[in-house]
C-alpha cells in the first residue's frame, strides 16, 4: 500500500518556501519549532524554487533541500514535493527566449510573473524534464515523500509559432479533412472557408474572434495542450516513483467561486491521482451573507470530490486574509475553525495553507500566513491555526470516508465556453455557473448532499439529475439523459437548453426532436428581459417573480405545472412535467428567484425521500454535512451566520472536537461548529 494511503492523519500545514530564507538560519530553525506548536504535519516544498535548485544552467544545488526534508521528516511530518515549472529562472528566459509566451496580439512577453512560459516550447520541455528527473531520482525513495505536486495552478495560453503548429495538428487529428473543419466551423460565413491548414490561426483581437467553432476548439486545445505538458512533466516521475501519487492544484474563479473557466477540469481530473485545489473565499464581504458564500464553497468542494468520486485535498487556503481581493479582510474569530471544518465536511482530507511564513518582500509579503512578520506564536492567527490542528487530530477517523449522494448537478465546461461566446440573450445575465449554484443552494439549505458532475459521469447512481442551461448539448448527452429518465430517474433542465451541438452549430428544424420526446414540449422562442422587466409565474397556487429569461413553450404530451401571467405569452406553460418510461423530466422555462427553486425542489425532495433523516428541524444558515464509512457516520454541524442558531436532530451524539455529549437540541454560537458522532 502507498505511503499516502497509510497516513492516518488529516493533512495540515501548507506551502513552505525555505529557499527564501537560506540566509536566515535562525528563521529556519524557528520554523521547525513553530511547526510543532501549530500542530502541522505536511509541507509542500520547491514550488517556486527553480532558481535556487538550478542557479545556473546545469548547476544544481540540492543540499539545502536535503536538510529541510530531513528536518521535517525528523518531526514525523510529510513532504509534498513540487516540480518548479510554475516560475522559471531568469537565466532560462535570457538564454532561450522562445520559452516565453506570445500573447493573442502576437507579442512576445518579457521574463517575469508566473506561468509566462510556452507549453509547446521544446527547450522548456527539455529543461523541465531535466530538473524533474533529478528531483525524482534524489527524493523518490525518501520516507518523508507523500505526494508529487506538479507545477502550480496551470493556466494561460500561448500563441507562438510552435503553438500555432500544434493547434493545426490538433485540428487535423480531430477533423481529418479541411472539408470537415469548414463544415464544423460554418466556413462560408463571412467567406471564412479555409483552403489550406496553414491559414488557420488561433483567435486574436488582431484577426479572428467571431468564428465560434474556432473559439471553442481553441479552448479545448488549450486544455489538451496543458494536460500534454503536465503528462510530459510526470513522465520520469511516474516511471521512477510509481507508488507516489501525483496531483496539481486546481482553482476556482471570481468572488462567486465559480468553476475555473480557462481549463476543463473534468478532463484534467482523469490525469491526476488525487484532486487538490486552492480555496480563497472572501469571508465577511459586503455583497452577500456568510451562508451565501458558504454554499458556493460547498458547491466547488462537491464538484472536486465528485470528479474522481473520492476524497480530495485542499492544497492552499489562508488562515487569515489574502493580498489580492479588492478588500483583503481578515477572518473574524471562529471563522478559521469553521471554514476549515467545512473543507473536511465536504470530502477533503486536508487543510493546507498558502503560506507557512509570510514572504519578506515582493507581491506576497502581506498574503496571509501561519507565521507573520512578528515571528510570534502568540498572535491570534497562529493560535487559530493551532486550534484547527488540534481539531484535525481529534477527528482523524473521518479520513478516507466519503459522502453518499442521490442528487447530481451537471456542469459542462464546453457548454459554459459556448454560452459565454454566444452573441444572443443578455451578456450580463447569462450566469451559467451562478445559476447552478442557485439550484444547488436549495439542497444545501436542506442539508442534502449533492455531487457536481460532468455529462460523462455515470448518471444511474442518482435519483435526481439537475442540468440547467445546457445551451450546448451533444446528441449523445440527449440519449444519455433519455436513458436515465426511462429507467426511473428524474431530470430537471431549464431555459437556454438545446441550442447548439458540440461544434457550436445551431440545431436545425427547431428545438431538437430528442429533447421534444424527452420533455414532451417544444421551445418555440426565448424572451430575454431587461433588468427592469419582470413577469410572474403561477405554480401550485403561489406566484413567483420571473426575470431575465422566459421560454415560450408548446406542449407535446407534457403537462403544465405553472404558467406565465403577463405579456403576450400569458397563460402559456412556464414549468412542465413529462413522464417517460419509468421516470419524469421537468422543464423550468423561466429564471426565478430562490423562493421558487426552494419550493419546486422541496416537492421533489419529499417525493423522492431525499431529506436528511438525521435532521428533525434544521436552519438554512446551519449547514449539516456528513461523511460516511462502512461503520460510522460523522456529522459536521456548522453555523454560517452571525447569530446564535438552534437545530434539532434525531439522536444524541458526541462532539469529537470537545469530547462532550450533545443532545438532540443543538445550539451553536455565531460561526460555531461541531463534529458529531452518534
Amino acid at each position: 500500500m502507498r505511503r499516502y494511503d497509510l497516513e492516518t492523519r488529516l493533512l495540515h500545514g501548507g506551502d513552505y518556501n525555505p529557499d527564501q530564507w537560506l540566509n536566515y538560519p535562525e528563521v529556519l530553525a524557528q520554523d521547525l519549532e513553530l511547526m510543532e506548536k501549530a500542530k502541522t504535519n505536511t509541507f509542500s516544498l520547491g514550488i517556486f524554487a527553480w532558481s535556487t535548485l538550478e542557479p545556473e544552467e546545469g548547476v544544481f544545488h540540492f543540499d539545502w533541500l536535503d536538510k529541510i526534508i530531513a528536518d521535517i521528516h525528523a518531526m514525523g511530518s510529510n513532504i509534498i514535493l513540487a516540480t518548479p515549472s510554475g516560475a522559471r529562472p531568469a537565466w532560462l528566459s535570457q538564454k532561450y527566449p522562445e520559452v516565453l509566451r506570445t500573447n493573442e496580439r502576437r507579442e512576445k512577453q518579457l521574463h517575469g510573473g508566473r506561468h509566462n512560459h510556452c507549453f509547446s516550447s521544446p527547450v522548456y520541455r527539455e529543461k523541465t524534464a531535466i530538473i524533474n528527473k533529478k528531483l525524482a531520482e534524489r527524493y523518490g525513495d525518501h520516507p518523508a515523500l507523500l505526494m508529487w505536486h506538479i507545477s502550480n495552478e496551470y493556466s494561460g495560453d500561448c500563441h507562438c509559432d510552435y503553438c500555432q503548429e500544434n493547434f493545426r495538428s490538433w485540428l487535423k487529428n480531430k477533423y481529418q479533412t479541411l472539408e470537415a473543419l469548414n463544415e464544423a466551423w460554418w466556413g462560408p460565413f463571412w467567406s471564412h472557408t479555409y483552403s489550406d491548414w496553414s491559414q488557420v490561426e488561433s483567435p486574436s483581437s488582431l484577426g479572428e474572434t467571431m468564428v465560434h467553432g474556432l473559439n471553442l476548439d481553441w479552448k479545448r486545445f488549450v486544455t489538451d495542450q496543458t494536460i500534454d505538458f503536465y503528462q510530459h512533466e510526470i513522465k520520469d516521475i511516474r516511471r521512477l516513483t510509481p507508488d507516489i501519487p501525483i496531483t496539481t492544484n486546481f482553482m476556482a474563479d471570481t468572488n462567486d467561486l465559480i468553476p475555473f473557466q480557462s481549463l476543463d477540469y473534468g478532463k484534467f481530473a482523469q490525469h491526476v491521482d488525487v484532486i487538490s485545489w486552492d480555496c480563497y473565499p472572501a469571508w465577511h464581504n459586503d455583497w452577500g451573507t456568510t451562508a451565501d458564500l458558504a454554499s458556493k464553497v460547498g458547491f466547488i468542494n462537491d464538484q472536486y470530490r465528485s470528479l474522481k468520486q473520492q476524497p480530495f485535498l485542499i492544497m492552499e487556503s489562508t488562515p487569515s486574509g489574502v493580498n489580492w481581493h479588492d478588500v483583503n479582510k481578515t477572518k473574524r474569530p471562529g471563522m478559521h475553525l469553521l471554514s476549515s471544518m467545512q473543507f473536511i465536511a465536504h470530502g477533503s482530507d486536508s487543510n493546507l495553507y498558502f503560506q507557512w511564513r509570510k514572504s519578506r518582500g515582493s507581491s506576497e509579503k502581506f498574503h496571509g500566513a501561519v507565521v507573520d512578520h512578528d515571528n510570534s506564536e502568540e498572535n491570534r492567527v497562529f493560535q487559530d491555526v493551532a486550534e484547527v490542528g488540534r481539531g484535525l487530530e481529534r477527528i482523524k477517523a473521518v479520513k478516507g470516508s466519503y459522502k453518499n449522494s442521490k442528487v447530481g448537478i451537471i456542469f459542462d465546461w464546453a457548454n459554459n465556453w459556448a454560452l459565454e461566446d454566444a452573441q444572443n440573450f443578455s451578456q450580463q445575465s447569462k450566469r451559467y455557473c451562478q445559476t447552478l449554484q442557485e439550484h444547488y443552494r436549495s439542497f444545501w439549505n436542506a442539508d442534502i448532499p449533492v455531487e457536481v458532475i460532468t455529462p460523462n459521469a455515470d448518471l444511474m447512481k442518482y435519483d435526481l439529475i439537475i442540468a440547467p442551461m445546457l445551451y450546448l448539448i451533444e446528441e449523445a448527452t440527449m440519449d444519455k439523459l433519455t436513458d436515465f429518465v426511462e429507467q426511473g430517474g428524474q431530470l430537471v433542465t431549464t431555459y437556454l437548453t438545446g441550442y447548439v451541438n458540440e461544434t457550436d452549430l445551431a440545431y436545425l428544424n427547431g428545438w431538437p426532436e430528442k429533447l421534444q420526446r424527452l420533455f414532451g414540449i417544444t421551445v418555440k422562442e426565448t424572451d430575454t428581459l431587461y433588468p427592469k422587466d419582470h413577469n410572474q409565474l403561477d405554480y401550485l397556487g403561489e406566484s413567483y417573480v420571473v426575470q431575465d429569461y422566459c421560454s415560450i413553450i408548446q406542449l407535446q404530451g407534457g403537462q403544465s405545472l405553472g404558467s406565465y401571467t403577463q405579456d403576450f405569452y400569458a397563460q402559456q406553460p412556464a414549468v412542465t412535467k413529462h413522464s417517460l418510461g419509468d421516470g419524469i423530466a421537468y422543464f423550468i422555462g423561466a429564471r426565478t428567484k430562490q423562493d421558487f427553486l426552494t419550493d419546486f425542489y422541496g416537492s421533489l425532495i419529499e417525493e423522492l425521500s431525499l431529506s436528511n433523516q438525521w435532521i428533525v428541524k434544521g436552519h438554512p444558515d446551519v449547514s449539516v454535512q456528513s461523511r460516511d464509512s462502512e461503520a460510522e457516520s460523522y456529522y459536521f454541524v456548522m453555523n454560517f451566520s452571525e447569530e446564535n442558531q438552534v437545530i434539532e436532530v434525531a439522536k444524541e451524539s458526541t462532539d469529537l472536537l470537545t469530547g462532550e455529549r450533545v443532545g438532540t437540541l443543538i445550539e451553536l454560537k455565531p460561526y460555531g461548529v461541531k463534529v458529531l458522532q452518534p
